[in-house]
């Protein structure tokens, strides 16, 4: 029971085993043990992962069905980058994760992005971390994960026209990049999805 829930965990988190151990400062085979259900770590490390899974411990033990009483939110994976070709779900580069509340949960599938570069501020600064919500398509004034086929997603404003979209940043030391709707189509230009939060890092 252990070694499936944290297998179902690790992976609800979307986390390696890898990731997991280097999280615990552990090799990785003990994670591969404990998921095998070889071992079980002390209880320590029981703590360990039961905070940072948001679980408690009893749970991870299966002695309890209800997965945690003291869960605020879930944890979303900060990504370093998102490129072209290589699916959310996929992307190793996980710098850390943030939690979200619930009801921020029940409006749709989030994940969390590292700023680089100074085109968005004052507003966003480079280490800051945004919360973004999935989603193809986002209205005009809206700030958005945009990614151009073949470059690094970006985080820009969005301003919609009838020939194509700007991506607008608030640096005005940046120019506005535009693309007609032909170009929209051909490069892509894919809005992945909506910036709901900033979370400045100081």
């Amino acid at each position: 029971m252990f070694g499936e829930r944290i297998k179902e965990l690790r992976k609800r988190y979307k986390m390696t085993q890898k990731q997991l151990a280097e999280k615990l400062f552990i090799d990785q085979t003990a994670v591969s043990y404990w998921e095998s259900g070889k071992t079980k770590p002390d209880f320590e490390k029981q703590q360990l992962l039961a905070d940072l899974f948001n679980v408690s411990v009893d749970y991870l033990l299966g002695r309890d069905t209800v997965q945690t009483n003291r869960q605020k939110g879930i944890m979303v994976p900060v990504l370093g980058k998102v490129v072209a070709g290589i699916p959310l779900e996929a992307v190793e580069e996980i710098l850390d994760y943030e939690e979200i509340q619930n009801d921020m949960v029940e409006q749709g599938e989030h994940f969390a992005l590292q700023i680089k570069g100074n085109s968005m501020e004052p507003k966003f600064s480079e280490g800051d971390v945004v919360i973004v919500r999935k989603q193809p398509n986002v209205d005009t004034g809206d700030i958005a994960v945009v990614l151009v086929n073949g470059n690094e997603a970006t985080v820009k404003k969005i301003k919609k026209r009838p020939d194509g979209v700007m991506l607008v940043p608030t640096n005005p030391e940046y120019e506005v990049m535009f693309y007609n709707n032909a170009e929209i189509q051909s490069l892509p230009v894919t809005i992945l999805g909506k910036v709901v939060e900033l979370r400045a890092k100081f």
